[in-house]
């Protein structure tokens, strides 16, 4: 047996995490520990990936018995047509599928934070001005894992977790406005406890 095997996944009945980057990886591996939630949040199932590399890992979690929760920000979409045509196709895909729960932020997962704290109805440019405006609630925020390894910035949120949901479900969107889907992965794991 020369060749390397490829690990074989041991799926069973649950809900994986699946996301693209550090600051989703640590709020959920946080959310499981402070909330005591039901799930599977680990570091291979994140990183710099695109939507391709997101629907790779959905559909190998999928040969299981699983949910998937899909979190990612959606501002390459917005300036890149090739993704944003595959972003589309991703969400249809999956729209009427219950076991995949895609909540995307537009234009990062800071606007979910941000949430927390006010209702949005208006466009960010990029998640700097996001996090300009979320750094008047969290002075100390910064997007390090230094910062995102300690889980007190995540306990904070929880506080007013019940706010950020409906805000982020009371909006009126019009095209091209920010929003956060953040508030699906939320209710669905608060419904497994």
């Amino acid at each position: 047996m020369g060749g390397r095997r490829k690990k074989r996944l041991n799926l069973r009945d649950g809900v994986f995490i699946v996301g693209e980057g550090m600051t989703e990886q640590y709020y959920f591996s946080h959310l499981k520990q402070i909330k005591k939630y039901r799930c599977e949040v680990k570091p291979r199932f994140f990183g710099k990936t695109d939507i391709a590399q997101i629907e790779k890992t959905v559909e190998r979690l999928l040969q299981g018995y699983v949910t998937v929760i899909c979190v990612f920000d959606a501002d390459v979409s917005q300036r890149n047509i090739v993704e944003k045509t595959k972003l589309e196709k991703f969400k249809r895909k999956y729209s009427k599928n219950e076991i995949v729960i895609i909540c995307d932020s537009l234009p990062s997962i800071e606007l979910w934070f941000l949430l927390h704290y006010i209702k949005i109805n208006r466009r960010f440019q990029n998640y700097k001005l996001v996090i300009h405006e979320l750094k008047k609630h969290i002075p100390n925020y910064e997007k390090t894992e230094k910062y995102f390894e300690k889980s007190k910035w995540v306990e904070n949120l929880v506080r007013k977790m019940n706010i950020a949901v409906i805000n982020a479900k009371s909006k009126n969107l019009e095209i091209g406005d920010s929003y956060s889907n953040m508030y699906k992965a939320i209710e669905k794991l608060d419904s497994l406890k």
